[in-house]
């Protein structure tokens, strides 16, 4: 998306809530990294997803400073839950900070590991899925929440555009690895998809 188109977008979008600001800004002045953040634009369409599905139980795959998590979160049931799961120790009590400032933070389950060791013990079903971690290892991530989310529940997953290198005639390992991802998704009978190019391309997943 052109910046200024991005900027329009933007300006005629819902504002963010002043944690969510904060977190905004201080992950671009403290944090290496800062364009992992998903940012207003993306953050409002988290939000209206999750609270269109009004889920009971969502999974998060790689939290980072926990924008995009205190965005889901905006949706949850009354008692429900968000998971969101950080390789990097070094977030955590950044993280934990801004959780303990929302009034979702009771609703909140923040777990420092390795998805791919960790998702396989959670029970689930999970009616919403964000999956925005180790782009080589988005397919596995597939492979091991597909059978745990709900029937018309949603995943998402984040970054499939890759700065548009998934065009390149030889793409590097990333921009490969994600081109295989939505190609596996495309093909899989057990969900209907959607490739969305909001910002830097979110593929949409609903279970069947």
């Amino acid at each position: 998306m052109n910046p200024p188109i991005y900027r329009y977008a933007e300006e005629h979008t819902s504002p963010e809530s002043d944690l969510l600001k904060r977190i905004n800004r201080e992950t671009h002045t403290d944090v290496r990294m800062p364009r992992m953040l998903s940012g207003h634009l993306q953050g409002r369409f988290l939000s209206m997803i999750s609270r269109l599905l009004r889920p009971q139980s969502i999974l998060e795959i790689g939290t980072y400073t926990g924008y995009s998590a205190l965005c889901l979160a905006e949706g949850l049931r009354p008692g429900g839950k968000l998971i969101t799961i950080e390789v990097n120790d070094e977030l955590e009590r950044r993280v934990r900070g801004y959780f303990d400032k929302s009034d979702k933070r009771d609703q909140i389950d923040f777990m420092i590991g390795d998805a791919l060791e960790i998702i396989g013990g959670l029970s689930g079903p999970f009616d919403l899925v964000w999956i925005d971690a180790n782009k080589e290892d988005y397919s596995r991530y597939y492979d091991l929440v597909i059978d745990k989310v709900s029937p018309g529940g949603c995943i998402l997953a984040d970054n499939v555009l890759w700065g548009e290198k998934v065009l390149d005639p030889n793409p590097e390992k990333d921009a490969k690895a994600l081109i295989e991802f939505v190609k596996k998704v495309n093909r899989d009978s057990r969900v209907d998809t959607m490739l969305l190019p909001l910002r830097d391309g979110i593929q949409m997943m609903i279970k069947n």
